[in-house]
């Protein structure tokens, strides 16, 4: 067993299949093969299964994910040991969209600047997805908007209170009620299934007993933000990604009986006895940036 068939075998995880896994390490699909069989060899039972042609863990290959996420780990830190003061590789960071468009890009270019050698892949996904890509290892920071977090395996911290308001178009009504009566004329504009912000939205409607909305999915905020402004409908979003059109009267807040589930924003790194030195970095430069909006905002 060597380490470029465990290699293999999370690339495999990662991507989904042989074919996948050999295009990025550069290898043969029969290279890619031979590796998972002297795995297999070694451990004494097989890894992956098909069923319906569709490529799966069986249960000894689940057992093996975190096992073979410490060893990986280890054998950076050992890479590592020359050059303990530079920073460079890979950064993998996932978080969900209202992040990305409202507080990442200073974060991004200021780890940029700072940190030249590290190649960062930034991913955006519901907080759900986020969490499970850093359990399985897909990438080493997580970012979410959620109501609370607790993880036995990450380490949290947390970023700040998130307010989440529901928005219309300056045209429409000013309280959520007044669209009861419009019989379903109005969609509740929204974004995937999974999302944080969305489903607590849902089960606030559940406990109002309002069922009547449709509902419209659209792929982005800022396409959410359009269709809502057109006076279809109206949405819940986190007010950092709707600051600005409120401001300019673009839309307007939507008022609302009751209170929603306080939200806050979380930054998740994995437990592990060793940390690269570009997430200690990453997570160094993320926390000094909230310090200072929050400085920004006290002065204010």
């Amino acid at each position: 067993m060597e380490i470029r068939h465990i290699l293999t075998f999370q690339s495999i995880v990662e991507i989904g299949s042989y074919t996948g896994a050999a295009a990025k390490l550069g290898y043969t699909q029969s290279t890619i093969t031979s590796h998972i069989q002297a795995l297999e060899h070694a451990i004494g039972g097989e890894l992956f299964t098909y069923t319906n042609r569709n490529l799966q863990l069986t249960h000894l290959g689940r057992e093996l994910i975190p096992l073979a996420e410490d060893l990986l780990s280890a054998h950076d830190q050992i890479k590592s040991m020359k050059s303990t003061k530079e920073v460079k590789g890979v950064l993998k960071v996932a978080a969900p969209e209202s992040l990305t468009i409202s507080k990442l890009a200073p974060i991004i270019k200021e780890f940029s600047l700072n940190y030249p050698h590290v190649k960062l892949i930034l991913t955006n996904g519901t907080c759900s997805q986020n969490q499970m890509n850093l359990i399985s290892g897909r990438v080493d920071v997580a970012l979410m908007v959620y109501p609370e977090v607790k993880h036995e395996k990450c380490i949290h911290y947390s970023l700040g209170e998130e307010r989440i308001v529901l928005v219309s178009s300056k045209e429409g009504p000013d309280h959520l009620d007044e669209n009861k009566k419009d019989d379903g004329n109005h969609y509740f504009i929204t974004n995937e299934e999974g999302c944080s912000y969305r489903t607590m939205f849902e089960r606030y409607l559940i406990k109002q007993g309002i069922h009547h909305f449709q509902t419209m999915e659209l792929w982005s905020i800022e396409a959410i933000k359009q269709i809502v402004m057109s006076g279809l409908g109206f949405s819940a979003l986190p007010y950092m990604t709707v600051k600005e059109e409120i401001q300019s009267g673009k839309l307007k807040i939507l008022q609302h009986s009751g209170n929603f589930d306080p939200f806050y924003s979380h930054m998740l790194i994995k437990k592990k006895k060793w940390r690269s030195p570009a997430v200690e970095a990453f997570v160094e430069v993320v926390l000094n940036s909230i310090e200072d909006r929050q400085d920004v905002y006290k002065l204010g």
